[in-house]
């Protein structure tokens, strides 16, 4: 991690990635780039959907492939790139047949290494195949859930999916989240765990710099008042007065909770429901 002079109070905590060391120094590829609309947590209608978001830099969107719709095509690397959209290192592949696809990049990769898209392809990093010809204990990213659909899940920084069994035509896969559930065998995977893994440690160290990130204060709900939150109230400093904790709207959260709709249409594919808390550790 880069660490800086401790100038101010806040510089002193303040880390970052060490960006030249990790990246391979190219400029965007610009035919993949576009200008995408900020919509700071709203909908449609113009309300609030997601709260704490406004503001932040300019950014432009990179178009990633998480399709992989280019099958039995030999694909080289030619870059290692930052994007601002998510916390994966991504690059540019370039295919055999002279087209380029951004897509995020495993751990270990470097520029000019290969990967291919293909029913046959070797249980190796970066390689692209059906979940049904893994072998038990592969680590995997860019998980499908409907075959054909496009990865969806296990895509962040540092993390990966595990094959732990096969069974009738299903594979049991743990996620990130400790939750193991079942995937279709037909379903696709890449092999290996997304790069970028101290991602995790870097320490934002003031405000102004989350809100250059597009994220805005969080109010605690004890702060406010009664009408604002089932929290808020009372003279001076208050516990929230309730056995457990609720969120703006009155739903239960945190503190290991269970918040998942009781019937919803994916938990006949759940075969473990993820541990949190203390459990997790």
């Amino acid at each position: 991690m880069k660490t800086y002079r401790p100038t101010t109070k806040s510089r002193r905590t303040m880390t970052t990635l060490p960006f030249k060391e990790l990246l391979s120094g190219d400029k965007p590829y610009k035919p993949l780039m576009k200008v995408q609309k900020r919509n700071a947590g709203r909908n449609n209608a113009g309300r609030i959907t997601t709260r704490h978001q406004g503001g932040g830099h300019k950014r432009r969107y990179r178009d990633v492939d998480f399709s992989y719709n280019k099958k039995n095509i030999p694909a080289k690397i030619e870059t290692i790139e930052y994007d601002p959209f998510r916390s994966a290192f991504i690059g540019i592949a370039l295919y055999a047949d002279g087209a380029r696809r951004y897509v995020t990049l495993p751990k270990s990769i470097a520029v000019g290494d290969t990967f291919i898209v293909s029913e046959d392809a070797p249980v190796t990093l970066g390689n692209r195949l059906p979940i049904g010809k893994m072998p038990v204990g592969t680590f995997i990213y860019n998980l499908e859930l409907r075959p054909g659909a496009g990865a969806i899940l296990a895509r962040s920084a540092g993390n990966h999916a595990e094959v732990i069994a096969h069974d009738a035509g299903y594979a049991q896969i743990k996620l990130p989240s400790t939750e193991i559930r079942r995937v279709s065998d037909l379903c696709w995977a890449s092999v290996g765990s997304v790069g970028n893994k101290e991602h995790n440690l870097v320490v934002i160290g003031k405000a102004g710099r989350s809100r250059w990130m597009g994220i805005r204060p969080t109010v605690r709900g004890n702060a406010m008042n009664p009408v604002d939150h089932p929290h808020g109230g009372g003279e001076g400093r208050q516990g929230r007065g309730l056995r457990r904790a609720k969120s703006k709207w009155g739903k239960p959260t945190g503190k290991g909770q269970k918040t998942r709709t009781p019937k919803k249409y994916s938990n006949v594919f759940i075969v473990s429901r993820r541990k949190v808390g203390k459990k997790r550790r």
